[in-house]
């Protein structure tokens, strides 16, 4: 299967794919790790995208389609793969359809102010590890190597209402793009548990 995971950023697009990743054998390929890898290395590409990142505004479509492109290339994406945060343009989905031919788009769908609360709240891990501060009950070290959490610069809440809107003007018209080829699958998950949400996704990829 060759699936993309479309949402506003903290929709859950980054916890689903990774559990659509274990149970199906794909590959979870997110452009914002890939851009992440090359900040913390302080590559030329890192500090272009950081520029960008950290104002809430988008890296440019032709920085994007070249890095997808290769990773699409490499032999684990042989039989099949997920798309987590590519493409964020119609711009970018009319690119990738000249190299991918995707089988299935998961739109999830959760409201701002939720999602402000839900990114406001997250903590990372230099390991990998995302926590939120809603149910870590005041500790500040990640379970599973011990490293300190913190908080990405990405994550602020000014800064993440204003990804929101760059996601509302940019990428929204996505979504009409996809659901005139068909492809488009909408998995409302306000009031819902990760669990339940999870049981939508699951529901949709065992019929394709």
């Amino acid at each position: 299967m060759k699936l993309i995971f479309l949402g506003a950023p903290g929709a859950g697009k980054g916890t689903h794919a990774t559990r659509v990743k274990q149970d199906y054998n794909l590959p979870h390929i997110s452009t914002g790790d890939i851009f992440r890898a090359n900040i913390k290395g302080g590559t030329p590409l890192g500090l272009l995208a950081k520029s960008y990142i950290d104002k809430g505004a988008l890296v440019p479509d032709s920085v994007v389609i070249d890095i997808v492109k290769d990773r699409l290339q490499q032999a684990d994406c042989a039989g099949g793969y997920i798309l987590d945060g590519f493409p964020r343009t119609v711009a970018q989905a009319d690119a990738l359809s000249t190299f991918a031919d995707i089988d299935a788009v998961i739109n999830l769908i959760l409201d701002g102010e939720v999602i402000v609360e839900r990114v406001a709240g997250r903590r990372v891990c230099d390991c990998g590890e995302t926590y939120n501060v809603a149910t870590l009950g005041g500790k500040t070290t990640c379970a599973k190597c011990g490293k300190p959490l913190y908080q990405r610069e990405d994550d602020n809440p000014q800064t993440v209402r204003n990804r929101l809107a760059v996601y509302d003007r940019e990428t929204s018209p996505l979504l009409a793009y996809y659901r005139q080829k068909g492809l488009l699958r909408d998995v409302d998950s306000n009031g819902l548990t990760i669990d339940e949400v999870y049981a939508k996704i699951k529901a949709i990829l065992d019929t394709l």
